[in-house]
């Protein structure tokens, strides 16, 4: 089971090192879920991203330490073309819209293409609706994200970095999920190869075994979702 490293890196030995992409239209809270995540900070006066940023923290699955590589990408349209080149390289996305704005939700599926086109196929992605403590104001009903990562074979959840819910679920997830992907990938080539190849820095997609799994419903994370899928 995962469970939660300190804010900031120790002097731990690191057996993984994830590179998750933050993609989204501006001011939808890309920046405050990260700030949230790796430093458990929140601020109300945040200044849109330039470029490209990315902070770090550590976490320990299934007794392995994984540094998580988070790249906070700008949503502004006209850094689309120097972020692209961020994609590479990273086994995980969060597809991040904001609940009160529905044009941000329907500029999902350009974002996702983009994504798709720029990354590698079998990189692990989960939608994420943010804001939720503007609940009152909402523009995009869960029902519609819940069908769209349905159909598309995303996780999806809904946070809220002001209140921090579901923020620490939403890596989690996404890293737990990466780590069981690569876990399983290195089993296979420690059978195949007299254990050849054993668990190591992943920086890139290419050991990603491409399984995808739906979380139905807004705002879940089923426990031990990898027995659901897993089976062949």
């Amino acid at each position: 089971m995962t469970s939660g490293g300190g804010y900031g890196d120790s002097s731990q030995k690191i057996d993984y090192v994830f590179k998750v992409v933050l993609i989204g239209d501006s001011a939808v809270g890309k920046s405050q879920i990260l700030a949230r995540f790796a430093r458990n900070e929140f601020s109300l006066d945040s200044k849109a991203t330039i470029g490209v940023e990315f902070q770090t923290r550590t976490l320990v699955i299934q007794h392995k330490s994984v540094k998580a590589q988070i790249w906070d990408t700008a949503g502004q349209e006209r850094y689309r073309a120097v972020t692209s080149a961020y994609y590479r390289g990273a086994v995980g996305a969060m597809l991040v819209y904001d609940i009160t704005k529905r044009q941000t939700f329907d500029h999902i599926p350009r974002w996702l293409e983009e994504l798709r086109a720029h990354a590698d196929k079998n990189i692990v992605i989960i939608l994420i609706g943010n804001k939720t403590d503007l609940e009152d104001q909402r523009a995009v009903p869960t029902e519609d994200a819940t069908e769209f990562a349905q159909k598309e074979g995303l996780f999806f959840l809904e946070t809220s970095a002001l209140e921090s819910t579901n923020v620490e679920n939403a890596f989690t997830t996404v890293l737990t999920e990466i780590f069981n992907i690569v876990n399983k990938k290195n089993l296979v080539a420690d059978d195949n190869n007299n254990g050849g190849q054993s668990g190591g820095n992943t920086n890139s997609g290419s050991s990603l075994s491409g399984k995808k799994i739906i979380i139905p419903g807004p705002a879940q994370v089923i426990p031990e979702k990898n027995r659901m899928c897993c089976s062949t």
